[in-house]
């Protein structure tokens, strides 16, 4: 009896509910059409922005409005705007009047897709964020003063030749305080921050250039740290040998090449997305892929400063490092290292604190790594670059690589000071240590391998690897020395 009363009256409570959506149904649909119209109208302007005349002058300049950018960078029809009629609330200064107010208040927000995949548009808690999804800033106009710093805060920042700029103040504000003399483009534009200041990543010629390469750039990154490093599809045969991999070492030890060669000829398809290119290009890094598997590249660059490691070089590379260990990324290594550069202005700029970043992110860094040594890997440099005492998974040494505490000359110059016939002793030196035997005996190096195998071998590990897990014991953060 108790539960037929309790069913009945939870009845009459649904007939009520539904009687009183029906009338706020019919209240909705009887509203005048003025309000839709209203809709409507400011749906229009919402979309044309600042109006026409300012989309013309936009294209006039050879860029883009905000809405064809998300256009062009998103998959056709998935972008979903957020908050397309929100105004401004700011009363000074006459910006109350109805002709400084534009639906969504200048900004375009939503979320979308990438080849499927999905993004949001235009979301700035960066420091919440970090380490939990990729964080990418393109700069297309101009940004300054205090917004810089959201730019900064992302994982990276890509800009537009000749039409972006990036600074904390201003050519005129510059020129009152310091009495520099200054453009727009020297203080602040993608040449200064892609060549000078390392803010900027990568430069792209054009509005329709960056997106499309941001679109590529995308496919690489996993959508956040609990994804696995993304994999497509391979059609490039992951057993490939790589012959001109066997002679591209040059004999003479001093003698340059480019690393870029060695990257490109064993990463799938020679697909290889450089990051800050243009920056201390005494190393390289990006993102290729490995049997379909997106992996991270660091390579010391011999075709400059001999690929020595200097202040900006291991900012750089220990920055890169510890996006991809964030993200589960691996790591592959290529090492021809002389040392880290000497000289004062390297001292007195903190090479010491700047160079133990890179050794820092490398030793944090729990994802696969495999190192490749192609030359030389000298001194405290060699220890840096992923080596066997860094916790490197599997390291590899060619038949040209020299593992050591400095070159041959140096050294000789050390031990056999005074000597009566110091060429011999630098060529028994040479013999005894210029070659990867005294390190492969020790168990530096897991094996000296054919450079044409490279490719295969490499392969074989990451798949090995791909199960890897390590547990660290719980703190609340790390120091790494800033």
């Amino acid at each position: 009896m108790a539960a037929a009363m309790r069913v009945a009256a939870a009845g009459a409570r649904l007939s009520v509910i539904a009687s009183g959506l029906r009338t706020a149904i019919r209240s909705l649909c009887s509203q005048p059409v003025s309000v839709n119209e209203r809709i409507e109208n400011k749906r229009r302007a919402a979309l044309l922005g600042g109006g026409q005349h300012r989309i013309d002058a936009q294209h006039k300049r050879g860029k883009l409005t905000a809405r064809e950018r998300i256009s062009l960078l998103l998959d056709p029809g998935s972008f979903v705007e957020s908050d397309m009629f929100v105004e401004h609330r700011c009363a000074d200064f006459g910006m109350a009047a109805d002709k400084n107010k534009f639906p969504g208040d200048s900004v375009v927000t939503g979320r979308g897709r990438i080849n499927g995949r999905l993004v949001y548009i235009f979301s700035q808690r960066n420091v919440m964020a970090s380490g939990v999804i990729p964080q990418i800033s393109l700069i297309m106009g101009p940004c300054a003063g205090g917004a810089v710093y959201s730019p900064a805060l992302t994982d990276f920042t890509f800009m537009v030749k000749d039409t972006s700029y990036l600074f904390i103040t201003g050519p005129e504000v510059v020129k009152s305080v310091t009495n520099e003399d200054v453009t727009q483009e020297e203080l602040g534009g993608a040449k200064t921050h892609t060549t000078m200041s390392g803010v900027a990543h990568r430069a792209f010629e054009n509005d329709v250039d960056a997106l499309c390469n941001l679109r590529e750039f995308f496919n690489y990154l996993p959508l956040s740290s609990q994804d696995q490093a993304p994999i497509r599809e391979c059609h490039d045969p992951s057993d490939r040998l790589v012959p001109e991999l066997d002679t591209i070492v040059p004999l003479e030890s001093t003698k340059a090449y480019d690393m870029l060669d060695i990257i490109h000829s064993i990463v799938d398809e020679r697909d290889f997305f450089e990051i800050m290119p243009n920056y201390a290009k005494n190393i390289v890094v990006g993102f290729a892929r490995m049997n379909g598997r997106t992996v991270g590249i660091v390579g010391n660059q011999p075709k400059v400063a001999s690929g020595c490691l200097d202040i900006n070089s291991s900012v750089k590379g220990a920055r890169f490092v510890r996006f991809c260990d964030a993200f589960n990324i691996p790591l592959i290594t290529f090492v021809d290292v002389p040392g880290f550069l000497p000289g004062t202005a390297q001292e007195y700029g903190g090479i010491i604190r700047h160079g133990a970043k890179l050794l820092y992110a490398f030793a944090e860094a729990t994802v696969p790594k495999v190192t490749v040594i192609t030359r030389k890997a000298y001194g405290g440099a060699y220890d840096v670059m992923s080596s066997k005492h860094l916790l490197g998974d599997t390291n590899y040494a060619w038949p040209t690589a020299e593992i050591a505490v400095m070159g041959a000359k140096g050294a000789v110059e050390i031990i056999f000071k005074g000597h009566a016939d110091v060429d011999a002793a630098q060529r028994e030196y040479i013999e005894k240590f210029a070659n990867p035997f005294p390190a492969a005996v020790r168990g530096f190096v897991d094996d000296i391998i054919q450079p044409s195998s490279t490719r295969a071998r490499i392969c074989c590990d990451l798949d090995v690897l791909a199960s890897k897990k390590v547990q660290r014991p719980w703190r609340k953060h790390a120091n790494i020395p800033l």
